[in-house]
């Protein structure tokens, strides 16, 4: 790097701490920071448990916000200083030290940047995650199982939490279905950017003849609703299945019809789940994935209303990256058209720069 690169990036970080301070608004986030402090000095303010709770979890998220901010600020106006008094005094020893940090602090903008992204407050919710292997049996199956791994190990890279709601074995490898939630902080807020189809090209281990083979994944993604949110679902609304379980859960599991499928009639979505032995579990593990489902349906609903299109082009199930591993290979995202070498990575579960590009990629969309 030279100091006209530096002064670019400079310039370009400037720029974009300016846009992250236009819609994170600090000046209002401390006036209602100052507002809920009043609040909290009311000794009424805990009779209603309910309420305080609420305010409670905002003030919390208005704070981490403006911390981010202020961290992000503070180094980079004693950036601009540094820069400006090295330019005076034409001090190349400090020149050095800047560049050194120069790859920290634009990580630190980026970071900032993500954080105002994830503003929306079912960002912070946790995530359910669904995926459906496409059409080509053992092949599909076994990719289906690979993009269940990478999300477990970037989970497990991120200190989450992964409960298992439903998990059914493939015929020869990999599985038919798999639905999970993977809980910590702004969990849906990320993986909300892998919901739709998965593409994966490589030499196939199930070919004897060792031919290129595709296959396709579906990953469907929807935020964990809380009690707070009413989702109301009258029984001539659904259909439900009750059907004989396979996989793990030893010989009772498979010898009575525990496994439960519910179809949402007008909607079409169908979610299942068969992970209990308990019927009345995984009933109620269904219904948690079914108001999910139908709440990201809505909203989804919604924004293409604003957004002026037809449902069907929403995106519903539409191709959004490859993972190419033959005859190159190369992970490609088709929102933010950046394509990345680290393969065996990314399906390891270092998928954050990923996300995040995708995030930064479709901001204004």
């Amino acid at each position: 790097m030279d100091a006209y690169e530096y002064s670019e990036l400079l310039k370009l970080l400037n720029t974009k701490l300016s846009n992250i301070e236009g819609i994170l608004k600090p000046d209002a986030l401390n006036a209602r920071l100052k507002e809920i402090e009043e609040l909290e000095a009311d000794q009424n303010f805990w009779n209603d448990v309910d309420n305080a709770t609420k305010i409670g979890i905002e003030k919390n998220r208005i704070l981490s916000r403006l911390s981010k901010f202020n961290k992000a600020n503070d180094a980079l106006s004693g950036t601009n200083d540094l820069y400006e008094l090295a330019l005076e005094e034409k001090d190349e020893d400090t020149f050095e030290m800047l560049y050194e940090e120069a790859n920290d602090l634009e990580e630190l903008i980026k970071s900032t940047e993500i954080s105002v992204m994830l503003s929306n407050p079912d960002d912070a919710s946790n995530a359910i995650v669904s995926i459906h292997p496409g059409a080509g049996g053992t092949e599909s199956q076994d990719w289906a199982s690979m993009l269940y791994r990478m999300y477990l190990r970037w989970a497990e890279r991120n200190d989450f939490k992964v409960e298992l709601l439903d998990y059914q074995n493939g015929e020869e490898a990999g599985i038919k279905d798999v639905s999970f939630i993977i809980k910590g902080e702004n969990a849906y807020g990320y993986l909300k950017a892998e919901n739709g189809i998965h593409r994966l090209v490589r030499i196939s281990p199930f070919d004897s003849n060792a031919k290129r083979h595709t296959s396709f994944s579906s990953v469907m993604v929807s935020p964990e609703i809380d009690d707070n949110i009413d989702i109301e679902i009258e029984d001539k609304d659904i259909r439900i299945d009750t059907y004989r379980a396979s996989g793990a859960g030893g010989q009772h599991v498979n010898k009575t019809e525990s496994a439960i499928r519910i179809t949402h009639i007008e909607t079409g979505i169908v979610v299942q789940c068969q992970n209990d032995r308990s019927q009345h579990k995984n009933k109620a593990s269904a219904m948690k994935m079914l108001k999910s489902r139908l709440y990201e349906f809505e909203l989804e609903k919604q924004k293409a209303a604003s957004d002026g299109i037809e449902k069907s082009e929403i995106g519903w199930g539409h191709q959004i990256r490859s993972y190419v591993m033959q005859p190159y290979q190369q992970v490609k995202d088709t929102r933010s058209n950046i394509g990345y070498s680290n393969v065996n990575a990314i399906l390891d579960g270092d998928i954050t720069k990923i996300i995040e590009d995708v995030l930064i990629a479709t901001s204004g969309k």
